[in-house]
């Protein structure tokens, strides 16, 4: 038998004005994703930007369905925007905030699961780190340097990809 010990590295702020000015600028643009959220059920509003390599920024915010599988998470909607209408990007950050009337967030607000394997796929795909910032609006800021911190064990299969 062997032992293995994780450790996990990031990065924790009190708040935006910690970061940088792109960190910041990310982070302002989450929020205003969080204006084309479509969360009428659930009033939990998420919202993500995400840098390209080339200086772009894509934006995407949660949308809710009355039949509750149908809807998708913020990061998705940016991820698979940029899959199908970039699928060469290079993505280089990203930056994820929540915001509801029914109380008020005290801490960044993580990705799902589903939502970690599909940033762990467009990490793997492109061969590169990608930095994920969550932030709480009017508070702590948590940044990790990627994907692979959030998600060590994350679903690969290479024989998937091959070709016969």
């Amino acid at each position: 038998m062997k032992s293995i010990n994780l450790n996990i590295s990031f990065e924790q702020y009190n708040s935006i004005e910690e970061l940088n000015e792109k960190d910041r600028e990310l982070c302002k643009l989450s929020e205003q994703a969080l204006t084309s959220s479509y969360s009428p059920y659930s009033k939990f509003r998420v919202g993500t930007a995400i840098q390209l390599e080339s200086g772009e920024i894509i934006l995407g915010s949660n949308q809710e369905n009355l039949a509750y599988p149908s809807g998708l998470c913020a990061e998705r909607v940016a991820l698979f925007s940029i899959g199908s209408s970039k699928p060469d990007a290079v993505i280089k950050s990203m930056a994820i905030t929540a915001q509801t009337d029914a109380f008020e967030i005290v801490q960044p607000v993580t990705s799902c699961g589903g939502c970690l394997q599909v940033m762990a796929e467009f990490e793997r795909k492109q061969a590169s780190p990608i930095e994920v910032i969550f932030y709480c609006i009017d508070g702590e800021v948590l940044k990790v340097p990627s994907v692979k911190s959030l998600l060590p064990f994350g679903f690969v299969e290479d024989r998937l990809g091959a070709k016969a």
